[in-house]
């Protein structure tokens, strides 16, 4: 017996998503293609993050973003609903041309607040 009768397989992509949180903020930095196969994937690390640490503010940088779909920016607007039920805010930091794109089109760009990149004070502090 044999699977995929036709011989196609699904490439997976793989969706990094790493955090860091300090003094009530949290930098969420994601690098690689938000579709509806890593949607559920960034939804986890949300969860994860609102459960554990609870931060009033998180930022998304979306600098290493090259794709998002609508099940992505359904990801991230569930998020921002959770965040604002208690009184926190999520913004989307450093979003790529075809990013920022999706997110004007869709009128996305005046429910978040959109920054040109990380903002500051919540850089990583390097050297």
């Amino acid at each position: 017996m044999t699977q995929g009768g036709d011989g196609a397989s699904v490439r997976a992509v793989e969706l990094k998503v790493s955090t860091r949180s300090h003094a009530g903020h949290a930098v969420m930095a994601i690098a690689g293609e938000i579709d509806l196969y890593t949607a559920p994937r960034l939804q986890s690390e949300f969860t994860r993050l609102l459960e554990e640490t609870g931060p009033d503010r998180v930022v998304i940088d979306m600098s290493g973003v090259e794709f998002c779909d609508s099940t992505g920016m359904n990801v991230l607007l569930s998020a921002l609903k959770r965040l604002k039920e208690r009184g926190g805010v999520l913004e989307v930091a450093a979003p790529r041309p075809a990013v920022r794109k999706i997110l004007q089109v869709t009128g996305l760009d005046s429910v978040f607040t959109v920054h040109e990149s990380v903002p500051a004070d919540l850089a990583e502090k390097t050297g």
